[in-house]
């Protein structure tokens, strides 16, 4: 019956000019991308052009708060953490900070 599809992505390589010149045409794959499965080999893809995961931005984030932080951040950063704690995996989770570890803190968070 011939069912018609629309091929979005093959007419935008069309217009475009083909896949002609693309590095590494026609070459075996480099022997370490057969190594990893699909999903480490996005994250190194990722890795290599600067992405990071939103746990780790916040991670950084709360870093920076903690380094220059005073008891009336307490709250912020609290708040940080708990939403930290909800992206990361489960082993990375971390408590959260009051007056006396305030100081200290930041040195976790590196």
């Amino acid at each position: 019956m011939g069912e018609q599809y629309n091929d979005l992505i093959g007419d935008i390589i069309k217009k475009s000019g083909g896949l002609g010149d693309i590095k590494g045409k026609g070459e075996p794959l480099p022997k370490e991308y057969m190594e990893r499965d699909t999903y480490q080999q996005f994250q190194k893809i990722a890795r290599d052009q600067g992405f990071l995961p939103e746990w780790l931005q916040v991670q950084k984030l709360i870093y920076q708060k903690l380094v220059s932080a005073n008891a009336s951040d307490l709250d912020s950063i609290n708040a940080l953490i708990r939403r930290y704690n909800k992206l990361c995996p489960a082993p990375m989770q971390k408590g959260l900070v009051d007056a006396g570890t305030l100081k200290t803190a930041s040195a976790k968070w590196k």
